[in-house]
């Protein structure tokens, strides 16, 4: 079983467009099993259209409350708690919230669940132990089932963090799914840019393929991410998309990867079928076996190559 991650610098490279491509080919040459850990912003469901068999609730950290006793209620469409307490008591309480989720109002002391960091100073210093912690609730990861397979994706609540803790989870699901029906490969579209959700996409992944554009932003944001694989000791290997916009950036882009020892996997060129796949709800290569119009065949066959050098990548995985 190996487990490959697609990334890139940023969104919107076609990095999710890609992966949902690729899921055909390789569903129909073995089993495998699919990731969703762009958590963030996750849409990869939106090609898949999975059917969930099972739903969990993601809780990580804590977040402050009011002590039920002490709760005012303030009507089911204000997100704020309120509560009675002396003024120069909550005083203290406003000055000790350095996030701005504690506020004097006219019944006394009013609380922002949204605001909340959940630093905990307001529980441990609070003189009228006003406030208490609890379990906070991030949001909700999901098992399903789609026409590729199994898929293991998620979603966050607005404005709710930890999303790294969360790819975790899905990827820690992914692979109990592989293991237990035999899978062969375990295909993850990941996060984009570099920061911690792209760290826990690619931590201890076989291989990453990085999709980028020919662009000298995409340049930059190219050098990044591959130097976060290289970091975490994750070979990778690059697809170029829309590379006839700027056939001199990607010749570039080609000499860049073989100076650096990285794979270039292909090129794709730019097509309007993607974006008309995406408003079927198919991916590039169904799209392309239902319509079989010249511009669609051309990019399947494109995506094809870049399939078949990602499986002699795979073979080569110790």
């Amino acid at each position: 079983m190996k487990e490959i991650v697609c990334i890139s610098g940023k969104g919107g490279t076609g990095k999710t467009s890609l992966t949902a491509a690729i899921a055909t080919l390789a569903s129909e040459q073995g089993r495998a099993v699919f990731a969703d850990c762009d958590v963030d912003a996750a849409d990869l469901h939106l090609i898949f259209r999975p059917v969930s068999t099972e739903k969990n609730e993601f809780i990580s950290g804590k977040i402050a409350a009011i002590a039920q006793d002490r709760l005012v209620h303030t009507g089911p469409s204000n997100r704020y708690q309120s509560a009675s307490l002396d003024h120069d008591l909550a005083t203290t309480c406003v000055e000790l919230c350095r996030f701005g989720a504690i506020r004097h109002s006219a019944e006394g002391i009013r609380y922002d669940p949204l605001s909340c960091e959940g630093c905990g100073v307001c529980v441990h210093c609070c003189p009228e132990s006003l406030f208490r912690f609890e379990p906070r609730r991030c949001g909700d990861w999901y098992v399903s089932d789609s026409r590729f397979g199994p898929l293991v994706h998620a979603a966050l609540d607005p404005r709710a963090e930890n999303s790294g803790k969360l790819v975790t989870t899905v990827r820690q699901n992914a692979k109990r799914i592989a293991r237990e029906t035999n899978a062969e490969l375990i295909l993850v579209d990941g996060s984009p840019g570099t920061g911690c959700p792209v760290i826990a996409s690619i931590t201890g992944a076989d291989a990453v393929l990085i999709v980028t554009e020919p662009t000298l932003s995409g340049q930059h944001d190219l050098e990044r991410v591959a130097a976060l694989a290289r970091h975490f000791r994750v070979p990778a290997s690059v697809c170029i998309n829309k590379a006839d916009i700027n056939p001199e950036q990607t010749d570039s882009m080609r000499a860049w990867c073989l100076r650096n020892g990285i794979q270039c996997a292909g090129t794709l060129p730019w097509n309007p079928t993607a974006t008309a796949a995406q408003i079927r709800g198919l991916s590039i290569i169904e799209y392309a076996r239902l319509c079989r119009e010249e511009d669609a065949l051309r990019l399947a066959e494109a995506v094809h190559s870049i399939w078949e050098n990602i499986c002699q990548l795979k073979r080569s995985l110790v």
